[in-house]
């Protein structure tokens, strides 16, 4: 008898102002910079549980506009669904799971994060949705 994999799902949204900079959050539990997201509640959809992240971490509420991608830590099964997303209100400020929340530029996007989560970003700032596998830290494959 086999046992079906188990894969948690997660949420994240790239958050884009009109002058080109990024939303992004140094979280507390690991210092790793990335785009706010975390696992998708039972109950919720993809694009409110993306809401729900990015205002539990920043205190930004946002609209959310597209899919960008779709990734997968190989490691620890996690599934990641990436939005594009635009502020609509709220200060960008630190929580209890954030120690720093900053808009970056794309620049300063691909200086701080790990380049499995830089990739997130940037493929949010392309057209049509990406999919990607990841280690963790570096992008496996194309």
């Amino acid at each position: 008898m086999t046992t079906t994999p188990r894969h948690s799902v997660a949420v994240a949204g790239v958050t884009v102002r009109e002058d080109g900079r990024i939303l992004v959050v140094q979280r507390r539990d690991n210092g790793r910079w990335e785009a706010p997201g975390g696992v998708l509640e039972q109950d919720e959809t993809f694009e409110r549980g993306v809401q729900r992240e990015i205002a539990e971490e920043t205190g930004v509420t946002v609209a959310v506009e597209s899919l960008s991608g779709v990734y997968k830590n190989m490691k620890i099964g996690v599934v990641a669904l990436v939005y594009r997303c635009r502020p609509v209100s709220g200060e960008a400020t630190p929580t209890v799971e954030t120690q720093r929340v900053e808009w970056l530029t794309v620049d300063e996007v691909q200086r701080r994060m790990m380049p499995a989560y830089a990739v997130r970003v940037l493929d949010a700032l392309t057209a049509g949705p990406c999919s990607r596998a990841h280690d963790g830290t570096t992008v496996i494959g194309p």
